[in-house]
């Protein structure tokens, strides 16, 4: 039986792809306010303004390619049983390979009807895949709703939460690739690995937890994945 890896990733996995991150320095979110552009609170306020700000990441993602990281990450299914966990709304892990993808944050390529509020727990059937088309108000659903990114807005759940914690608990070994660890409840995601789990963390910065299982690969995503699959087959 293959082993079972678990990754974790976030936007430092995506930023060699050019795809602009939201934390980072000269990020997003020193060009915008989160509260107006992806904050349920600023939804409600002005849903133009946050369908445009998702309109214009779409249009950044078509022109993203995946980069070694998404590309090693992927074939790691050749000799293990891989299961990625992201907090990136992009499809770039899927457009790499990989097979097994879970979306915490939600997926840019994709828009559900608006409902209650932060009822965000809407049906497979309720998400419709746009691709990289823009969406304005007055686009509707079958069902007559406004059309709204398929992305959780702070102040929502993460309705995937339950199911990563599940796939974390049951790893033979857990990599977390491009991300501070700081945005819950990803962030507590590798205290749920095995004790016999070993974790590594390819990250530049340092990482903000003590746990005696963390292998630290202190650099970007594509250098860190090549160091990684050195290091597992030993």
């Amino acid at each position: 039986m293959k082993k079972h890896i678990v990754v974790l990733t976030g936007a430092g996995v995506s930023a060699e792809s050019g795809f602009a991150t939201f934390r980072d320095s000269g990020g997003l979110w020193e060009q915008f306010n989160v509260e107006d552009v992806a904050s349920h609170s600023g939804w409600v306020r002005n849903p133009g303004l946050v369908l445009d700000f998702y309109n214009e990441r779409r249009r950044q993602l078509k022109d993203a390619k995946p980069n070694a990281a998404h590309e090693i990450i992927a074939s790691l299914e050749k000799d293990y049983s891989v299961d990625v966990i992201t907090q990136n709304v992009d499809n770039l892990h899927e457009r790499a390979g990989s097979t097994r993808v879970l979306h915490l944050h939600g997926e840019l390529t994709k828009v559900r009807p608006e409902k209650g509020i932060y009822d965000i727990t809407g049906s497979e059937e309720e998400v419709f895949d746009i691709g990289y088309d823009s969406v304005s108000l007055g686009d509707l659903a079958p069902n007559g709703r406004q059309l709204r990114p398929h992305i959780v807005f702070f102040e929502e759940a993460v309705p995937a939460i339950e199911r990563a914690i599940d796939l974390v608990s049951r790893a033979d070994i857990l990599l977390i690739v491009g991300t501070s660890l700081q945005v819950y409840p990803a962030a507590g995601l590798y205290r749920y690995a095995p004790e016999s789990a070993p974790i590594y963390i390819i990250d530049p910065a340092d990482v903000p937890v003590s746990d005696r299982r963390i292998t630290h690969i202190k650099t970007v995503a594509t250098k860190g994945m090549q160091r990684f699959t050195e290091l597992i087959s030993k």
